[in-house]
């Protein structure tokens, strides 16, 4: 049933009688508070981390997955803020808070006039705002002591950190995967239950001292595999851990152990997540960190090994080793092309071991990876090379079909690239050319333009053939891989006055061969447009449009007969808050709207949240109410989610129905933190949650109990 966007609010609003006020009393109330509170600093949330986080999960199409390896540097830096006056360009890259016309113009500044006196002298520095300077408050600092990378055990053991983390979670309800099964399901639906309970336990110690070295240890169980029984008599099903050295003489990297790798603008070697379009015209730029240690709990994205780079005055040098078994799917030798030796249809990156026929499918083959890198690197000028080598114990042999069929296949792949970046007063370029062993050519090219300290032009154009392979890239795309697609972004930001931005881009693409759900040849639009205000410190707010178009296929009588236009809208109103020095509000409603081929389908959601925070009071109290209503799966809506910490929630929210949650943290000492958040969400128009799948809840609703205690000493 096709209805307006007006008809759709009218009758949201008579059914929650209380949403009538809900906008205007946040309004007025916030503009009331505003007037009587004298301004100064406040806690800096990222509202743009988020909203990216929310971009990379919608996406993905994931509700939640460990994205903690992408803001992991930015909490490094809330305790251990960078110096400006000896801050390096790796070091200020990695906040993804600067340009790098920015971060060129602060060094020059540096090397010109001196060490700086204070933070506020950024002012007097082209591309310095005191926005941009409130950003970066809570991860920098000025001071004239240097910390020397010459240090001994005693200082290390002494000084270092010691953290400890271990977390709980699980669903509460009755899921129909962990009733235990009779003896008959056993053998004749063997992959109709899970093996073990419904708990997800993690686990981690982490040594570090300052930036130079650092050890860690983790585990983790994920839901439904089993614990120190069965199928994982060792315990947890998933172990990892490295020991790192960084910054000392001339090693500026060394890893032994998990750890991620990422170069260039992702087209040859990028081993991990990695933010992608959003609002701001800088994310079209992938920053690279080159090796790091691997501390998150993804049980794929990561290389186990070794890796070190070198550095002599301009020039490094990196290496790298990984050596992983890593889970697929088996083929019968009987029915593969390939002879008396075990082939693989595809590769899988879940990372659970819950069913028996997951267990059969762990960790069957093993994969090797050899890479190298090498760079010049000078203040305005970047030039590198880098290739990866990469073979698996077993053939890869996917099930042929029209649209795969230039897939990867075998056991060996090759991919080698080149990447620039260059810096000429306010113009940055980029880029990166691609090429893999079977001769599949990608590239990528930016540009960035401070136009003005009031307006930032970005343009991205990429081209990635469709027979270009490689498993480890990571590159701006609208796909989940960098293949098969023809891409120009078009994006910008400009301040209109103190108070007001406004950002926006266009995406036009084209994938030139068939893709998995789509039959021929065709083209998509990303549009999006945002307005930002922020009348004082305390207030920010943003109206956003967002338009996507695609081509997917019809199907008639299970066959793909023709491509059709996937239309999707999306306008969103958000508030952000700080109403009193205690209390923070952050407020949402967003309609979307969703056409392909005869199904329509709108939905809204309007979300409430409310944060304690004291100084100097050991509890931080977040809550949310938020009501949802779409006509089904496809008009379903993200929304960000505080969560306990190193763990990110962007569920989504589909159907009719609320979800709620509280969220405690609690630094008992001012070592020791503890957190606790309950999540639920009761669906009006189901009767069954998940219905058809092991995790089905023969209820309207389900919760979700997430435990937490982190220790430092």
């Amino acid at each position: 049933m096709d209805f307006s966007f007006c008809v759709v609010i009218r009758k949201q609003l008579k059914r929650w009688l209380v949403l009538p006020f809900w906008f205007t009393l946040n309004v007025c109330y916030v503009k009331a508070q505003n007037q009587s509170i004298t301004p100064k600093e406040t806690e800096h949330i990222d509202e743009q981390v988020n909203q990216q986080i929310e971009f990379l999960s919608e996406q993905m199409e994931v509700d939640e997955t460990d994205l903690s390896s992408l803001t992991e540097t930015l909490n490094y830096y809330k305790s251990h803020p960078i110096n400006l006056n000896n801050a390096s360009i790796d070091e200020l890259s990695s906040l993804s808070l600067l340009s790098d016309i920015q971060i060129n113009n602060l060094i020059s500044h540096i090397c010109k006039n001196g060490k700086l006196i204070c933070v506020y002298e950024l002012q007097s520095i082209e591309g310095f705002d005191l926005n941009t300077i409130k950003q970066l408050l809570p991860y920098i600092q000025v001071r004239d002591h240097f910390e020397s990378g010459y240090f001994t055990l005693q200082e290390m053991f002494k000084y270092g950190k010691h953290e400890f983390l271990q977390r709980y979670q699980r669903i509460i309800e009755q899921q129909t995967g962990y009733i235990k099964p009779d003896s008959i399901t056993k053998i004749n639906n063997p992959n109709f239950f899970y093996l073990g309970d419904p708990s997800r336990i993690l686990t981690r110690y982490r040594f570090q001292y300052n930036n130079y070295v650092s050890w860690a240890i983790a585990a983790e169980k994920d839901a439904g595999e089993e614990f120190f029984k069965g199928t994982q008599k060792q315990g947890f099903d998933f172990y990892g851990g490295h020991i790192a050295i960084n910054n000392v003489k001339y090693i500026k990297n060394l890893v032994v152990g998990d750890y991620q790798a990422t170069f260039g603008q992702g087209l040859t070697l990028w081993q991990g997540f990695a933010f992608g379009k959003s609002t701001s015209p800088l994310s079209i730029k992938r920053q690279r960190s080159g090796i790091k240690p691997y501390q998150s709990f993804d049980e794929n994205r990561f290389f186990r090994g070794s890796a070190a780079t070198i550095r002599f005055k301009d020039f490094e040098f990196t290496g790298l080793l990984s050596h992983k078994k890593i889970d697929a799917n088996i083929i019968d030798i009987d029915t593969s092309d390939f002879q008396n030796e075990q082939t693989v249809s595809s590769l899988i990156l879940g990372g659970l071991h819950h069913t028996n026929s997951a267990i059969k499918d762990k960790g069957v083959i093993s994969q090797t990876v050899l890479g190298a890198n090498a760079a010049y690197r000078r203040r305005n000028l970047q030039l590198a090379i880098t290739a990866q080598n990469m073979n698996i114990s077993s053939p890869l042999n996917p099930t042929p079909t029209l649209y795969n069929q230039f897939a990867f296949k075998g056991k060996h792949n090759f991919v080698g690239g080149i990447d620039y970046n260059y810096i000429f007063k306010n113009v940055n370029i980029f880029g990166e050319t691609a090429i893999s062993v079977n001769g599949g050519k990608a590239f990528c090219h930016g540009l960035i333009i401070a136009l003005d300290p009031k307006l930032t032009f970005s343009a991205h154009y990429r081209n990635y053939s469709k027979d270009f392979q490689n498993f480890f890239s990571n590159s701006i795309s609208e796909s989940a891989v960098s293949q098969n697609e023809q891409g120009m972004y078009l994006g910008f930001e400009t301040k209109l006055s103190k108070f007001l931005t406004f950002s926006s881009y266009l995406d036009n693409f084209q994938y030139r061969w068939l893709k998995a759900n789509i039959s021929s040849p065709s083209l998509g639009r990303d549009i999006l447009a945002q307005l930002t205000y922020l009348p004082t410190k305390k207030i920010e707010m943003y109206v956003r449009y967002r338009h996507r178009h695609k081509y997917e296929s019809v199907s008639d009588d299970k066959f793909y007969d023709y491509i059709s236009p996937k239309d999707q809208y999306n306008i969103r109103y958000n508030l952000t808050a700080q109403i009193s020095s205690n209390i923070k509000i952050k407020s949402r409603i967003e309609y979307t709207g969703f056409h392909k081929f005869q199904n329509s389908e709108e939905g809204i959601i309007m979300v409430q949240d409310i944060i304690f925070k004291k100084i100097n009071f050991p509890l931080t109290l977040m809550l949310r109410y938020a009501v949802f209503d779409t006509q089904g799966y496809n008009s379903r809506l993200y929304a960000f989610e505080n969560d306990i910490p190193y763990s990110y929630s962007v569920p989504s929210h589909y159907y009719k129905g609320q979800r709620c949650y509280v969220l405690v943290n609690w630094d008992a000492t001012r070592k020791l933190e503890i957190s606790v958040k309950i999540s639920n969400t009761i669906y009006d128009n189901q009767k069954i949650v998940h219905e058809g799948s092991l995790n089905q809840i023969n209820a309207n609703h389900q919760t979700e109990l997430k435990f937490q205690v982190r220790a430092k000493f």
